[in-house]
């Protein structure tokens, strides 16, 4: 079971290195842009090191918050992300659908992409993520060609539960539609609202527990990460979350290690 950096935040890529061989995870999603550190490979590989806890996914920064970081050419982004999974020993790199206004980046992208998992020896997991609503409830286009990364011709997808609630879709059918294309997952939970809302496993309506039993039934072997929204809690608080989502995934997979 693998802790993303960005379920301590606004705490730091430090403390998430902590946290993970404090309860025992098997490992980090490195979430890049959360803070200087995490942009900065050198330093996260000594945390690593330090902490004795390795990194075995790269989440891109083509998050809007990231835009500026490495650069705002997205094929950069991608290529410096590979280069960071290569240096910290990560075999995965989790990237978003393109945005709209990305026009070049959004032609060229399913293309690109599987050419630089093959020069790169990386598996580059595309990430399922949701319609934007207005005010009024209409959708905004905001992703292309789409924000359903299932309807792109590519080899690897990320689950997020969070952006399955949010879509108003159901994480366990997705699971059983996507088959051997499913090649990363985000553990996590959410309502159908139009808000992300990246809660505790359990405290939404995506059946987190059946979607573990399928994992588990369908023989799946790519990573699990658990990514959550902590931002309101203390570090107490917060200890304690990470403490029982890691359990909760470790019962629901029935064996101690899984993802």
């Amino acid at each position: 079971m693998v802790l993303s950096t960005s379920s301590v935040f606004p705490e730091s890529t430090a403390s998430a290195f902590a946290l993970a061989r404090q309860l025992g995870y098997d490992g980090i999603e490195l979430m890049v842009g959360t803070d200087s550190v995490s942009a900065d490979v050198d330093q996260v590989a000594d945390l690593s090191a330090y902490h004795e806890v390795p990194v075995l996914a790269v989440h891109a920064p083509t998050l809007l918050l990231t835009q500026r970081t490495w650069g705002i050419d997205p094929w950069e982004k991608l290529e410096r992300s590979a280069m960071a999974a290569n240096r910290l020993g990560a075999g995965v790199v989790v990237v978003h659908p393109p945005f709209r206004w990305q026009r070049g980046y959004a032609q060229d992208f399913t293309t690109g992409v599987r050419r630089l998992a093959q020069s790169t020896g990386i598996r580059f997991a595309v990430e399922n993520m949701y319609p934007w609503r207005g005010p009024g409830g209409g959708e905004l286009r905001a992703y292309a060609p789409s924000w359903d990364c299932a309807q792109l011709d590519c080899d690897h997808l990320t689950l997020d539960l969070s952006h399955a609630a949010t879509a108003r879709l159901s994480s366990l059918e997705l699971v059983r539609d996507w088959g051997e294309r499913l090649a990363h997952v985000h553990l996590t939970d959410g309502t159908h609202s139009s808000a992300d809302e990246h809660l505790l496993p359990g405290d939404g309506d995506q059946d987190p527990s059946a979607v573990l039993a399928e994992l588990v039934k369908t023989g799946y072997r790519g990573q699990i990460v658990l990514e959550v929204g902590t931002r309101g809690m203390s570090r107490t608080e917060r200890r304690d979350a990470l403490a029982s989502c890691l359990a909760f995934a470790r019962q629901g997979l029935n064996r101690e290690g899984q993802g």
